[in-house]
């Protein structure tokens, strides 16, 4: 039987993750997810891990205001509240996409510029401004938050298990930052499922995930693996067309609670 092993929900898109065990999804995936992002300060152009790799270190959180609460190691945590959806708009762009949203403040801004040692601004999307998906995979209408591209991620656990035994040592399942967790499949199964079903929740996968430096970075210190595993290993075995593949981009077609340990279903 398949079943749904692990939740993660990431607040702040390149922060740590949240897991849960259980989760909301609304109309832009998981309530929540990837909603706050940094920009650089003249640009507007989004930052991540890629550039960034001591952004594995800023821990995330809602906290009760409706805001953001911002932690890192030495740093003093700084609650952030939810800026008004029209008020200080600014122009993002995330890859090729851009957006106008509303801009967290100077306090965050200062915050997050001392950590990671150059200006940057904090951002936040209300559900009216994010932005349509590739309708190449998606209908008009449907949106993501500040994900790189689709509303939610789903990796099988034997996927990694397969992946570390390639690799010949464990791997973090948080190195490919998935949404959902699936226990009780093949290795790679997911890459030829086109609709499921979790609880009363159906989804569509609608594109491999094609996956980058980050996966070399220890989800935990931040720090490079120096043989670039394990993006070395899939290089060898999922790479098509020049990208390499691991994980499925999924779409969620309606909203409601999901909880780990709920069966999930193959419908197509």
């Amino acid at each position: 039987m398949l079943k749904l092993s692990a939740l993660y929900r990431f607040p702040l898109k390149s922060g740590l993750a949240e897991p849960l065990q259980a989760a909301q999804l609304d109309a832009l995936g998981m309530a929540g997810d990837r909603r706050w992002m940094v920009v650089d300060a003249a640009s507007g152009r989004f930052q991540s891990q890629r550039a960034l790799p001591q952004m594995t270190q800023i821990y995330a959180r809602w906290n009760a205001a409706g805001g953001l609460t911002l932690q890192a190691p030495g740093r003093p945590h700084l609650d952030i509240p939810l800026p008004d959806a029209d008020s200080a708009v600014r122009g993002v762009t995330v890859w090729s996409d851009s957006m106008l949203v509303p801009d967290a403040g100077d306090e965050a801004a200062a915050w997050l510029s001392e950590l990671l040692g150059k200006s940057y601004r904090l951002v936040q999307v209300p559900q009216a401004r994010a932005r349509q998906i590739n309708t190449s995979y998606a209908e008009p209408g449907e949106k993501v938050s500040f994900a790189d591209g689709f509303p939610l991620l789903l990796i099988g656990q034997a996927s990694l298990d397969d992946l570390s035994a390639r690799v010949g040592r464990p791997l973090e399942m948080l190195r490919f930052r998935p949404n959902l967790v699936v226990e009780g499949s093949e290795p790679y199964a997911e890459d030829s499922w086109k609709r499921i079903r979790i609880g009363g929740m159906q989804f569509r996968l609608v594109k491999g995930c094609s996956r980058c430096i980050m996966t070399t970075l220890d989800p935990v210190t931040g720090e490079r693996n120096a043989d670039r595993e394990p993006l070395a290993t899939l290089k060898t075995y999922r790479e098509r067309d020049g990208d390499v593949y691991f994980g499925q981009n999924l779409i969620n077609e309606n909203q409601g609670e999901l909880r780990v340990g709920m069966q999930v279903e193959v419908l197509e």
